[in-house]
């Protein structure tokens, strides 16, 4: 039954906080590509970033929810019994329902720019989980472990979306560092295999040899994803997606071994199939920040879903410093587009 939890907040408000990330290999996490071909081992990279989203719960009146989020003009307030999941907060309306709680106010926080394709809204709902679940602790129940976070996040995420939502934003929140996940759907156990690329000195190392940049274009994903599904039931992008496929298994085993200046001739070739089988992934900025990069001798490869959001780039460490000069003029005309500060961040949802 639904529960108020404004006492046990007034007592003391509760926080959690998670990374976002960048990627490569991204769009294979999702269940329509990944389970048909999981004979090939569908898989995608991602590095959690130290730009992290936090979640604060603190007692409201009984009987009511209110979400307040940045980004979003204005919060949202409704009884209980009456919580939209189809507005602009209604995924997190849709987590606090699913624990039968009341009488609480969200506040949601995040290092990294709004509509970014850093992965920002999966990382604050997995934040709001674990910080649900704290709560639910206090109340005598048990703890989420992980993989029950990633998997009611995901499940949460995918169901409201109406599908076709992928796992890889939420398994970066949930897990932090630097992983290869592969792709099983159809598993009996479990629906994905994660493989820890780097320890915590290659992670240190990674960190000095990526440069994250936000192109001041904010991007959705939604519509998106929906034409390269489309594009890949029919057959039409599916052998370059394939051989995307194998790209990014070439990039984990040089990073994992930390050749980087092979793991950056990698991510240029995994961007030169992505202009093949998802030209509306670039906009004219990030074309051109990817250039800069592959001249400096780096890689380069837009995050998330592209057409905006950020873009970041891999190489030795000389190359990288001199691609930050480069890239920081490009950007400083833009407003609202940088550099971002950030590092990959070895811990996960806490």
């Amino acid at each position: 039954m639904f529960a108020s939890v404004r006492k046990i907040l007034e007592d003391d408000p509760v926080t959690a906080s998670a990374p976002c990330r960048i990627d490569s290999g991204g769009t294979w996490d999702i269940k329509a590509l990944a389970l048909p071909l999981e004979l090939i081992e569908p898989v995608t990279i991602n590095i959690a970033l130290n730009l992290r989203t936090r979640v604060t719960l603190s007692p409201f009146k009984d009987g009511w929810v209110r979400i307040s989020s940045e980004g979003v003009s204005k919060g949202e307030q409704y009884p209980h019994e009456n919580l939209p999941f189809n507005t602009p907060l209604g995924l997190y309306f849709a987590a606090i329902s699913h624990f039968g709680f009341h009488g609480l106010q969200v506040n949601i926080s995040s290092d990294s720019p709004v509509k970014s394709a850093l992965g920002g809204s999966s990382t604050a709902l997995i934040a709001l989980i674990k910080a649900l679940s704290k709560v639910s602790s206090i109340l005598g129940k048990k703890p989420l472990k992980g993989r029950e976070l990633l998997r009611l996040g995901y499940h949460l995420e995918d169901g409201i979306s109406g599908g076709n939502c992928g796992m890889q934003d939420q398994a970066a929140a949930v897990y932090g560092g630097v992983n290869l996940w592969r792709w099983r759907y159809g598993g009996k156990n479990s629906l994905f295999q994660r493989e820890l690329l780097l320890d915590i000195n290659g992670q240190k190392e990674l960190s000095e040899r990526t440069l994250v940049a936000y192109s001041g274009k904010s991007h959705v994903s939604a519509r998106i994803n929906r034409l390269w599904i489309h594009d890949f039931l029919s057959g039409k992008t599916r052998a370059g997606w394939m051989k995307a496929n194998d790209i990014v298994n070439g990039l984990a085993g040089a990073m994992k071994h930390k050749q980087w200046r092979k793991a950056a001739s990698f991510l240029k070739d995994e961007t030169a199939i992505r202009k093949e089988i998802t030209p509306n992934a670039f906009i004219p900025i990030t074309e051109k920040l990817i250039r800069q990069a592959e001249k400096a001798g780096c890689g380069a490869r837009f995050a998330g879903a592209g057409a905006g959001g950020s873009i970041w780039a891999l190489g030795e460490i000389d190359r990288i410093r001199n691609l930050s000069g480069i890239w920081e003029k490009t950007l400083s005309p833009i407003r609202g587009a940088k550099i971002l500060d950030c590092a990959v961040d070895p811990l996960g949802v806490r």
